[in-house]
């Protein structure tokens, strides 16, 4: 339960940054902005609430990788289709979406997962 309310914690703060933004945009007349915000503090949201399953000890690194994946699949990625960011006219455009909705998660992985050994690296270090 403990990590249900850290996720949610997460997830509303960047949630709400996000709208403050979107409502700052409405109200200087950049309503497509305020938009694009809203959706952008939905995938935040989400982003946040998942955070936690990386804080679960008892499952393995793996299992963490797969849930966070399949969550990311069934939040974020509908998400995009509905956002408008982009085209979703036929199946090929939504196979373009998925493929990119991929490359970001590869590539957003392999940054945190590198920044956090460097930084658990670091640490170790100045414990010594």
């Amino acid at each position: 339960m403990h990590l249900v309310k850290k996720g949610l914690t997460r997830g509303t703060m960047l949630l709400l940054f996000m709208m403050v933004l979107s409502l700052l945009s409405y109200t200087n007349g950049a309503s497509d902005e305020a938009i694009a915000y809203v959706f952008y503090g939905i995938i935040a949201f989400f982003l946040g609430v998942t955070s936690v399953i990386y804080l679960v000890g008892e499952w393995s690194f793996g299992k963490q990788i797969i849930v966070h994946y399949i969550s990311m699949l069934l939040t974020v990625f509908p998400t995009l289709l509905l956002s408008g960011f982009y085209p979703t006219e036929s199946f090929s455009d939504i196979l373009q979406v998925f493929i990119l909705f991929n490359k970001t998660g590869i590539i957003l992985f392999f940054v945190t997962f590198f920044a956090s050994k460097l930084i658990r690296t670091d640490r170790t270090k100045r414990e010594v």
